[in-house]
């Protein structure tokens, strides 16, 4: 089992300016190594793959630079900047795992075959984290006090103890807008990963849709208010921008002006994390399998909803969930949105409606919010409908006293 604690940093000005002068050696180093990547690939790609042998020659390729070849390397980077030997080792050695790792997804893509956009050089100020991933003892933490390699102790504030039996595998420092943190990557190999055998029935089986009115609505009609947290704040960041933009650029007041605006952006950013891990763990803790729409949720980002469906922040809470879920011994199921507003859930008849339409009535008798439908037929895609389920069992009762 693998879990991350990310706790406060209270450090010294000699401390930050130590790890501000690594993160800036580690900047140029990512440069540095991505661009070699770069050069290897514009000289040796070629649309022609054959020739004649008699008529032209080819010169030979050059070798491709890879993981190990660049970390190899990191010997002469430190014979001719000895201001490399000051940082550890294996967090160098990190630095070109990163440029190995996107620039991978550029080309060849992830384990799904998703492939990401061409990585980008890190301008000043962009590279912001250092992982040490040498392991970090158990004696290596005395009390507030956490002892990293060539730092010496850091003060933390440890507002959850670490687990007993937990190793530690890694440590990252990170800079955000407001402060330092560090994040400790938390190993226990005798806790196995939960894994269900159960099945999801409409007892431990809820549906869940997501819109812009309400942030979802369950099967079971229960509404969770959606916060808004981006929209709230736009004054604020309207005349923190606005302030901004008047600033000389590279001016200590610029530089204040710039922080004050990412300070408002990060504290966005942790309201709506925080709403979605309170949802999430509302949700594993009744039912066991989450049923949920899957949406095409970047394209639906590029449509005028954009800005509410960005503040909403689908795509991260579904992933929560998940996490959630599974480690609770459960899983989310995702399921077509196909007409799911339309069909009826109790009749499974369709019932065309516009946008603006936000009621369900079924001649069937059916009553339910438009939300609360679709939540409802959701779940039964997930579990089967009871219509379904009902003639199923009635057939099997026949078959069985013939």
């Amino acid at each position: 089992m693998r879990i991350t604690y990310q706790y406060r940093l209270r450090l010294t000005q000699k401390q930050i300016n130590t790890f501000e002068h690594w993160l800036e050696l580690c900047r140029r180093q990512y440069n540095y190594r991505l661009a070699e990547r770069f050069n290897w690939w514009e000289q040796n790609r070629c649309d022609v793959n054959r020739c004649s042998i008699v008529c032209c020659s080819i010169a030979p390729l050059k070798d491709q630079p890879n993981r190990w070849s660049q970390q190899k390397d990191l010997a002469n980077t430190k014979a001719l900047f000895p201001e490399y030997k000051e940082l550890v080792s294996h967090t160098l050695q990190d630095v070109i795992a990163r440029v190995d790792k996107t620039y991978t997804r550029w080309l060849k893509g992830d384990k799904n075959g998703k492939k990401s956009g061409r990585p980008r050089f890190k301008g000043q100020g962009r590279y912001r984290s250092l992982t040490f991933p040498d392991p970090i003892k158990p004696e290596h933490i005395q009390g507030k006090f956490i002892q990293l390699p060539k730092i010496g102790k850091v003060k933390a504030i440890l507002h959850r103890p670490i687990p007993d039996d937990f190793k530690i595998k890694t440590a990252t420092i990170t800079r955000k807008a407001d402060g330092w943190y560090i994040g400790l990557s938390l190993e226990d190999m005798t806790v196995p990963s939960l894994k269900t055998d159960a099945i999801p029935t409409p007892d431990n089986t809820v549906g869940i849709d997501m819109g812009l009115k309400s942030f979802l609505v369950t099967s079971d009609n229960k509404v969770i208010t959606i916060p808004q947290y981006y929209r709230k704040a736009e004054k604020k960041l309207k005349r923190l921008q606005r302030q901004l933009s008047r600033k000389k650029k590279g001016s200590n007041r610029c530089k204040k002006a710039i922080r004050r605006v990412a300070k408002a952006y990060l504290k966005i950013t942790n309201q709506r994390q925080d709403f979605h891990y309170k949802t999430a763990q509302w949700l594993v803790s009744q039912y066991r399998f989450i049923a949920y729409e899957k949406l095409n949720i970047t394209g639906l980002a590029k449509t005028r909803l954009a800005k509410s469906i960005l503040d909403a922040g689908w795509g991260q809470f579904l992933d929560i969930v998940n996490l959630k879920a599974a480690n609770a011994g459960g899983a989310g199921i995702p399921q077509n949105s196909y007409k799911t507003s339309i069909e009826c859930s109790d009749c499974a008849a369709e019932i065309p409606k516009t946008l603006s339409d936000r009621w369900h009535n079924c001649s069937c008798g059916a009553s339910y919010c438009r939300d609360h439908n679709a939540a409802r037929n959701i779940k039964y895609r997930a579990v089967g409908h009871p219509a379904l389920i009902k003639a199923r069992e009635m057939s099997d009762a026949i078959a069985g006293v013939t």
